[in-house]
């Protein structure tokens, strides 16, 4: 039933969004004549890789550094790159992911192999199921950028400081996973564009009624520095 929904959706997601992605495509293509996309290595369900299909945000060859996270002032993102990041108009070219079956629409955001290495017995858990392009965490954090502005160690800033908690919201979307709740979530993504405060708090009640954790629900509101 998750399948069918997932193609579906991102079948319908994909001609809707059309008149947005195509604008943006072309942009990106005039501002350097190179490719405008991205194909990321990311792992998904079981340890598999696959290319996750990214609208280009960053000069050609910015994976090059070295450097996984990014900050919104990364020195490698574009003019063209900030707007795309800022409506995440690269993340919907992730619905053709979810159409090859690589991603699903809900699920724990892919990562990449160098991540994966570093994760706990607990988190690897994670890699049980396909990756999405939304869920809880990708919510909580969707301002990730912003938390690592001005960091000069953003991969370690991330898994100090994020890392953590969105792994802990991965895992209660796993073992509380259901088609109602994909819609929840689907829902109070394009929620959080419209009012964040709001989503947020949904979400933290959510959380805290799902896993009973008092501390992570507090984190969700992100009103406190983590």
């Amino acid at each position: 039933m998750k399948r069918l929904f997932d193609l579906f959706s991102s079948l319908l997601g994909v001609l809707i969004t059309l008149p947005i992605t195509i604008p943006a495509i072309i942009a990106v293509f005039l501002q350097d004549f190179k490719s405008p996309f991205y194909l990321g290595k990311r792992v998904g369900e079981n340890g598999k890789e696959f290319s996750m299909i990214k609208i280009r945000s960053m000069i050609v060859g910015a994976d090059k550094t070295g450097v996984e996270s990014t900050s919104s002032n990364d020195e490698r993102i574009t003019k063209i790159g900030q707007f795309v990041r800022k409506w995440k108009l690269d993340e919907l070219s992730q619905l053709l992911n979810v159409i090859k079956g690589d991603m699903s629409l809900v699920g724990p955001r892919p990562t990449t192999k160098t991540s994966a290495a570093e994760f706990s017995d607990n988190e690897k858990k994670i890699l049980s199921v396909k990756p999405g392009i939304t869920d809880f965490a990708s919510i909580v954090f969707s301002d990730e950028g912003e938390i690592l502005k001005g960091s000069k160690d953003p991969d370690g800033d991330y898994n100090k400081l994020i890392r953590p908690w969105k792994s802990k919201l991965g895992l209660i979307y796993i073992d509380n996973q259901n088609l109602i709740l994909d819609i929840q979530l689907i829902l109070l993504t394009i929620l959080n564009f419209i009012n964040r405060k709001c989503a947020l708090k949904i979400i933290s009640s959510k959380v805290l009624r799902l896993s009973g954790d008092k501390e992570l629900a507090e984190v969700c509101l992100r009103e406190n520095c983590l």
